[in-house]
């Protein structure tokens, strides 16, 4: 299922949220903290696209909150929610069309993919992972300390798709936009165990 590891190209980023959300899935997510390296297998994520998306942080305009989904794609968006938790999104497309895709699930696997722990939550895979607003606007690179790889890990035919969690307030057409992106663990745990 490995196919060699390679860092993420910054070209990747520059495609609109729901086109980069479901590409997400299945790559890596590695955390350095001192001479340490976590890798986190992305399992979930979900797309917040332009302003026109109710449900989106940009859809009032830009703010000092959001100025960095209005940024070129590549670059962490981090913010605080329920006074709790913090939440990492990955900004998409071009530059002033503000597009991000939040990272809601993970599992923390070693070098050879074994499954060590999942991340089931974007406060608990932040909070997990180290990650605060130190992060915020920083470019997805390894000077960030947090970047993204792709180990050649196959997962589209195991990749669901569904609503949006937790956006009741963005009406019904954006609340029923099925821009959640998530791996069905069973059928790919299966798979890669054979």
């Amino acid at each position: 299922m490995k196919m060699g590891k390679r860092i993420i190209s910054k070209e990747f980023f520059l495609r609109k949220s729901p086109f980069l959300a479901p590409w997400l899935i299945g790559k890596i997510l590695v955390r350095k903290i001192g001479r340490r390296k976590i890798y986190c297998l992305i399992t979930e994520t979900e797309a917040y696209e332009g302003k026109h998306d109710k449900a989106s942080h940009a859809w009032r305009g830009k703010t000092q909150r959001n100025q960095v989904m209005f940024e070129k794609g590549g670059r962490w968006y981090v913010y605080f929610v329920y006074g709790n938790h913090w939440m990492l999104n990955v900004v998409s497309g071009p530059s002033n069309y503000p597009s991000a895709v939040l990272i809601r699930q993970g599992i923390v696997v070693d070098k050879n993919l074994k499954a060590l722990k999942l991340l089931k939550g974007p406060g608990i895979l932040t909070r997990f992972l180290k990650i605060d607003k130190s992060f915020n606007g920083k470019e997805i690179s390894l000077a960030s300390n947090l970047w993204l790889e792709n180990w050649g890990i196959r997962v589209s035919q195991f990749i669901k798709k569904g609503k949006r969690i937790g956006i009741d307030y963005a009406g019904k057409f954006w609340s029923q936009r099925n821009w959640r992106f998530y791996l069905d663990l069973s059928s790919f745990l299966k798979e890669k165990s054979q």
